[in-house]
């Protein structure tokens, strides 16, 4: 993107990439683009919970809308300019900038059967859907994403999410987990971020802010369409090169999941006002596209 940015830009406009920890630590992108240190990050809304709880919104909430509905939200049911609304106070600009899709639901080295197999397992679990594993006995981690591996390996944890099979492939975990369970309850359509610095922006030309804006939405489309073409082929290649076992979530367990992640959700807009008001607009589109997709995409699928 940084690349493109530059062509398009006709040089005016370049930009230095840097990854976790070169600059900033993972999980500080968010200060250090709202201070000013770096004018833009790559990341994903829902690491801020802590500072805006309904920033979890603009990432997946466990049991919520899948891609295609959540960047049909964000461009045309109100989403990105509540998001907008969130960053603004904060002299930021949110861009949907990239989406994984549904993600599988984790590696675990402990065969779940039951909702009372999660009692007591630590698990690398971020934002709404750790406090959604805590609440059905779990042990909700943060980690970044460098020291996932090793804290699995040595038993620091005891199961971890990422994301799917292509990425999870690369970081290693069908080495050291015996069993990769799915669907992704958790995060069923994650949005990531490009923030930029307001103020940064702003004093750019017009038409290299267009370009950013633009760029980013391509981007989005770009990374979402690699993962949906790379996930089933390293899910084939993690069943040739490993025994773990790839294996659903009991209907139980899901069905324990869906009614917590109800209860965190009351909890969520209750203790925050703008929570509430996110809330009630993404819930209302949920439910209206998943009305329109029961007559066409759903029923498309089956054949």
């Amino acid at each position: 993107m940084a690349k493109e940015l530059e062509k398009l830009s006709g040089g005016r406009l370049q930009i230095q990439v840097f990854g976790a920890g070169e600059l900033v630590p993972a999980m500080e992108v968010f200060d250090a683009v709202q201070l000013g240190a770096v004018q833009m990050g790559h990341c994903a809304a829902y690491y801020w919970s802590g500072k805006m709880p309904s920033s979890v919104f603009f990432t997946s909430i466990p049991f919520g809308m899948l891609a295609d509905q959540m960047n049909a939200w964000l461009l045309h049911g109100g989403g990105w300019d509540l998001w907008r609304e969130l960053y603004e106070p904060l002299g930021l600009v949110p861009f949907p900038c990239g989406n994984t899709g549904v993600q599988m639901g984790g590696w675990f080295n402990k065969k779940i059967d039951t909702v009372d197999d999660l009692r007591g397992l630590k698990m690398r679990i971020p934002a709404l859907g750790g406090k959604v594993f805590a609440k059905a006995g779990g042990a909700a981690v943060q980690l970044a994403g460098g020291e996932i591996y090793t804290s699995l390996e040595r038993g620091v944890i005891d199961a971890t999410e990422w994301i799917g099979p292509y990425h999870d492939y690369l970081m290693g975990f069908h080495k050291i987990a015996q069993y990769y369970y799915y669907p992704g309850w958790h995060e069923p359509g994650s949005v990531l971020e490009l923030i930029c610095n307001k103020k940064a922006l702003e004093e750019l030309p017009a038409e290299l802010q267009e370009m950013v804006k633009s760029t980013a939405l391509k981007y989005n489309t770009l990374i979402h369409a690699e993962f949906e073409a790379k996930n089933n082929e390293y899910l084939k290649k993690i069943k040739a090169e490993s025994d773990a076992k790839v294996l659903p979530f009991p209907e139980e367990v899901l069905a324990h999941l869906k009614q917590y992640a109800e209860e965190e959700l009351s909890l969520l807009v209750d203790s925050d006002p703008f929570a509430q008001k996110v809330y009630d607009n993404f819930r209302t589109f949920k439910q209206e596209i998943n009305a329109w997709e029961e007559i066409s995409s759903n029923v498309m699928r089956k054949w």
